[in-house]
């Protein structure tokens, strides 16, 4: 379950947070090693969930797909938070995909995210739909 989302947060705002100048370094280190160890696994044939470590903040959460995006190919890394997750969860045909008896989580993106996977940044402002376990919580299709 890689994650690059915590580590550029940090390199972004980690100075005016009080951290010093050699944990900055060791950020700037662990990134390199980060994005490095992305193209490994992939090239391996490595299964990568998709996680962020920034439980606190959501709001950087969904960074974490263009993040991704510079390393490896979209699909790639929809497929991260979708079937290979629901994989991860040993929850497969009940997550990550759309089929009769899984828990109808779907998204509508304005856009196309497998040629900009920022749209899927943002705290869903490319989010025309937004389905929860079956449940509406956000839709602009109608309006």
């Amino acid at each position: 379950m890689p994650t690059l989302t915590i580590y550029d947060v940090i390199k972004r705002s980690g100075r005016s947070l009080g951290f010093s100048e050699a944990s900055m370094a060791k950020v700037d280190a662990v990134w390199a090693g980060n994005t490095r160890s992305l193209e490994l696994a992939a090239a391996a044939g490595v299964p990568m969930g998709f996680g962020t470590d920034v439980a606190r903040c959501p709001e950087f959460q969904s960074e974490e797909f263009a993040l991704r995006g510079a390393v490896l190919p979209a699909a790639d890394v929809i497929r991260s938070a979708t079937t290979i997750g629901a994989e991860i969860l040993r929850l497969p045909g009940r997550l990550g995909v759309i089929a009769p008896g899984a828990f109808a989580d779907l998204l509508a993106v304005d856009g196309n995210p497998l040629e900009d996977l920022k749209l899927l940044a943002g705290q869903g402002e490319n989010l025309s739909l937004i389905v929860a376990n079956g449940t509406v919580m956000k839709n602009r299709l109608s309006a």
